[in-house]
């Protein structure tokens, strides 16, 4: 059976799994490749976390695992060990590159900035003069 478009292939994972917290102690983890998988399928779809596919386990430990991670700096240790491990074979995209379509490009310079609110205004409507339904 050929990898799933959004699963780590054996030799990333080769790499990333020795980067990864062990805590022997507990209760046993979820499968941390599937979690994993998980995690990059929401990221690369930009979907919710809460649809998350079934086979990656459930969302809120995808979710959970991506924020701890996050926040003891194991997403910086993958990233630069994923890159040394692939040398400059990996190309991205920039979309400062990619030009939009005829339809997209109507809109007026500036024409964003006028509607949002001054930096330090309350996001409250009626901080913005605005009236509350009746």
């Amino acid at each position: 059976m050929s990898p799933r478009r959004y699963e780590l292939s054996d030799f990333e994972w080769s790499i990333i799994e020795p980067l990864l917290p062990n805590k022997p102690r507990g209760v046993p983890r979820s499968d941390d490749r599937m979690v994993l998988n998980g995690i990059y399928w929401r990221l690369r779809t930009g979907s919710p976390w809460a649809e998350i596919p079934e086979r990656y386990g459930p969302s809120t430990t995808c979710y959970n695992r991506f924020v701890r991670w996050a926040k003891i700096g194991v997403w910086d240790r993958i990233f630069e060990a994923v890159s040394r491990a692939y040398d400059g074979d990996l190309q991205m995209i920039d979309s400062s590159s990619i030009r939009v379509h005829q339809h997209g490009a109507n809109g007026k310079k500036g024409g964003l900035n006028k509607r949002r609110p001054p930096l330090g205004t309350s996001l409250e409507a009626a901080a913005w003069g605005a009236r509350e339904a009746d």
